[in-house]
């Protein structure tokens, strides 16, 4: 709640505060792209309705809302609001919080404490929080970008609820800006076009298209108004939200692979490119691809890893940017070679039949026989056989007989026909 007490800031300051800012939600229902929280029938509404607040996780990306939700939520209950970063705290910081809360508890006041990146403490420090969250010290909210289940400790979990916050959506940002026109009292200088790709160049981060439109009013000129090549010049061009190491990472390996799966050329390499643009490492996408090779395509075409192969090699050998056009080719060959996961499922199948059925013998007739007393009984040489198949069954006795691989029913080059034949229509259907 805010201090009726404190000094107010002069109106010529508070007008140079940035737009973001001034624009903060005073009451949940003012944040916008939250609904499914904040909406009337939002869990966090549903929350403030009952008077009671559990300890949460809020997980989203940036400029979502996540610091404002909490602010307003101990606004709402009447609840002290103490904020950190895990950046810049360590133990100490905790153990200052935890004492101060205590003293409130002990006045009768509740403390939420937000602890944004909450991620970023370690195990021990994530574990300090237990006690002060068993006892009702404090009424955590953490935030972070990260997927929780990866990155907080399974206690804390346990305590706290996650919340999702989602990337903001055209509606929502759109909304954002007409907002912003309102408080600065005059429209956007952008024609439709340059609009548009101002709401795609945010990215979903509510604070980023808020900070662009501010790029734009700075730049522009009485009565001037700018086109989308116009837009482009004055804000350069906002880097795409990407983390090599985290969830982006994780997603656009994941489209490019169910992509390729699905035998999408177009769609295959725009994931790889926007991969590239980002930043990410070739080699890693070389591993990924080699991977779909045996994954996805197996032996409906052997050559897919033999291509996958020498792209690395190739990169190697060339670099980047040049060796990038490798990658691209292997990528499309991928994406339209014949498909067929019989080996990946045969695999699967027979290690399950080896976990399950322990340390059962080979039988006799093929056992290793170092000795006479030991020699195998039965067994048919396959070389000096009929058409050099003797059929002898191979499996452990108490076993019996098995088959893991499913061979496809049509041999590679009608597959492969059949697969360029449905291509060439697809491309037609789609123009």
């Amino acid at each position: 709640m805010s201090d009726l007490f404190a000094p107010r800031e002069p109106e010529d300051m508070a007008a140079k505060r940035p737009l973001a800012d001034r624009l903060r939600p005073r009451t949940l229902g003012e944040v916008s792209g939250q609904e499914h929280l904040t909406g009337p029938d939002g869990v966090l509404s549903r929350m403030i309705e009952a008077g009671s607040l559990g300890s949460m996780i809020f997980w989203g990306p940036p400029g979502t809302g996540k610091t404002t939700v909490a602010r307003l939520l101990s606004g709402e209950t009447g609840l002290a609001f103490e904020q950190i970063s895990a950046i810049f705290s360590g133990v100490a910081d905790l153990k200052k919080m935890f004492d101060a809360a205590r003293q409130r508890r002990m006045g009768g006041r509740q403390t939420l404490l937000f602890v944004d990146e909450i991620h970023r403490f370690n195990r021990a420090q994530q574990d300090s929080f237990l006690p002060v969250m068993e006892d009702g010290t404090i009424v955590l909210v953490g935030a972070t970008t990260e997927n929780p289940s990866f990155e907080l400790n399974a206690a804390l979990l346990s305590r706290a609820r996650v919340l999702t916050f989602k990337p903001h959506d055209e509606e929502s940002l759109e909304e954002l800006l007409k907002r912003a026109e309102g408080i600065e009292d005059k429209p956007l200088p952008l024609d439709a076009e340059a609009r548009a790709s101002l709401l795609r160049m945010a990215d979903g981060d509510g604070r980023a298209v808020l900070t662009l439109a501010e790029e734009v009013w700075r730049a522009a000129r009485a009565g001037e108004t700018f086109g989308q090549d116009d837009l482009f010049r004055i804000v350069q061009r906002r880097a795409p939200v990407y983390d090599k190491s985290q969830d982006g990472h994780y997603n656009l390996i994941s489209a490019l692979h169910k992509a390729v799966r699905g035998s999408d050329p177009d769609a295959s390499l725009y994931y790889l490119t926007r991969m590239l643009d980002a930043g990410e490492d070739p080699l890693f996408l070389c591993r990924r691809m080699v991977r779909m090779a045996v994954e996805d395509i197996g032996l409906a075409d052997p050559q897919a890893l033999v291509v996958c192969n020498a792209v690395k090699d190739a990169y190697d050998f060339l670099g980047s940017p040049e060796g990038d056009l490798a990658l691209a080719q292997a990528c499309l060959y991928l994406a339209t070679a014949p498909k067929s996961n019989a080996v990946y499922t045969a695999y699967k199948s027979a290690m399950r039949a080896a976990k399950e059925n322990g340390s059962l013998l080979p039988p006799k007739h093929i056992l290793n026989a170092p000795t006479k007393l030991m020699k195998g009984e039965g067994y048919r040489y396959d070389h000096d056989q009929p058409d050099a198949f003797s059929g002898q069954d191979y499996f452990p006795e108490k076993m019996g007989r098995r088959q893991f691989y499913d061979p496809p029913e049509r041999g590679f080059e009608r597959e492969l026909r059949k697969r360029l034949e449905w291509w060439a229509k697809l491309r037609r259907e789609r123009g």
